[in-house]
């Protein structure tokens, strides 16, 4: 849904890798932009009593409600869409335009503030739950009485009251709901640019794109090694790394894993830990703030994670953002990044004869008793003039990626969210 000032446009669009399917109506106009609605409600107040001018509004929401749901008849929505919809709780909505974005940026201000600390304040690809979303009495107090709020202007202030109308109208009138709200700052003009892209370019993950310019030669060759560390997946393993951790990201780390390797120590990881938010990656387009957050917490850790105490807060808020699976899995990523860059300090390794190989496994007799499930992780060190040299150098950093499966080092404390790992070192003969 796009909202400008004179008025708000209604499709569905459909992915599938390359291929983006919308609705044969193309879109739905309705006459309701923020600064045409705040027109239209003042009106309908003008020389009226309260009671009167509520009788008008009803009359206009209703009005809104019976066309946003013929339109949802006429653009004719995909039953599987439908069916998500329905089966989720709701649909998931990409929201662009002025004053979306005004009202995304009131929704940033409220976790910004009071003690509450949202890392990141960019609005291109911020989420909001439905709940969140709707707090239009909430947000309409912060519009009219807050002194100053980050890109929000007067005029968009002013608005406030009609963008809150529209989306309970919304909220109220589309099937099944709103489940969430991805606010997006690209526009009609960038839609159109990326229609005219070839499919090839259109598949790449803007992630991984972005993330290009700053690897080295052997990139491609680290990514290769950090998913040959990961286990399979498997349904019906609780412990399998979340979707979100793909191999997309997982490529964008290895693009990025050298970034801030000429920084000194004690400023790489706080560096890291802002990289996608305000350093190398802030102005990158099209990537969710959870995209933004794990590629953060995997560059920190991978300089090792230590923190000065102001910036610890900083990564706490960023891991809020994330389940307890993510943060044990991004802290293992991280973990081998550093060993990586420990083995391989200038990023380029031999593809002919590299140093080490990895293979892993999962494995259910680990630790003292042998009856802990985890990782086995093994790293065979390649037999060249200096394997006793890298064989040295994996044992003693080892204990880095060991002591992520440490129960003092669970996601939530003793008792909380993690596995055992273990790593074994061998030498190819």
């Amino acid at each position: 849904m796009d909202l400008g000032g004179g008025s708000t446009q209604l499709t569905w669009v459909v992915s599938h890798g390359s291929v983006l399917n919308i609705s044969p109506q193309g879109s739905i106009s309705f006459p309701y932009g923020a600064g045409a609605l705040s027109r239209k409600l003042e009106e309908l107040k003008k020389g009226k009593s309260k009671k009167e001018a509520k009788q008008a509004i009803d009359k206009l929401n209703q009005e809104m409600k019976d066309n946003f749901l013929n339109a949802y008849t006429k653009l004719e929505i995909p039953d599987r869409l439908a069916h998500e919809a329905k089966e989720n709780g709701g649909f998931r909505m990409y929201i662009s335009g002025g004053g979306f974005r005004g009202w995304g940026y009131l929704l940033l201000y409220l976790h910004q503030t009071k003690g509450r600390n949202y890392p990141i304040s960019i609005i291109n690809g911020y989420r909001a739950g439905r709940d969140e979303f709707a707090k239009t009495e909430t947000l309409k107090e912060i519009a009219r009485t807050a002194d100053r709020i980050f890109r929000v202007s007067d005029r968009r202030r002013q608005q406030v009251p009609a963008v809150a109308f529209l989306i309970n109208v919304l909220a109220e009138s589309l099937p099944h709901g709103i489940k969430e709200v991805f606010f997006c700052q690209g526009g009609v003009r960038e839609g159109i640019l990326f229609q005219q892209l070839q499919p090839v370019i259109r598949r790449q993950d803007p992630l991984e794109v972005a993330t290009t310019p700053f690897r080295t030669r052997s990139a491609g060759a680290i990514g290769v090694l950090l998913l040959e560390a990961i286990p399979p997946s498997s349904p019906e393993n609780e412990f399998s790394i979340p979707s979100t951790l793909n191999i997309h990201i997982i490529q964008a780390f290895a693009n990025c894993m050298y970034a801030h390797a000429g920084i000194s120590k004690e400023l790489a990881s706080t560096a890291a830990l802002y990289s996608t938010s305000t350093g190398i990656l802030g102005a990158v387009h099209g990537i969710s703030h959870g995209d933004r957050t794990r590629l953060a917490l995997m560059l920190q850790e991978r300089y090792g994670g230590h923190l000065p105490p102001r910036e610890e807060k900083a990564r706490a808020a960023f891991q809020a953002l994330l389940s307890v699976q993510e943060r044990w899995w991004i802290r293992y990523i991280g973990k081998l990044g550093l060993v990586l860059g420990i083995l391989y300090p200038t990023g380029i390794i031999d593809s002919l004869w590299p140093r080490v190989l990895l293979s892993v496994r999962w494995a259910s007799d680990l630790g003292k008793h042998q009856n802990k499930f985890g990782i086995e992780l093994t790293f065979t060190a390649q037999t060249t003039s200096d394997h006793m040299m890298i064989k040295e150098l994996i044992e003693g950093a080892k204990k880095k990626i060991e002591k992520v499966g440490k129960k003092k080092n669970r996601i939530g404390g003793r008792k909380g969210w993690g596995m055992k790992v273990k790593v074994v070192v061998d030498i190819s003969t």
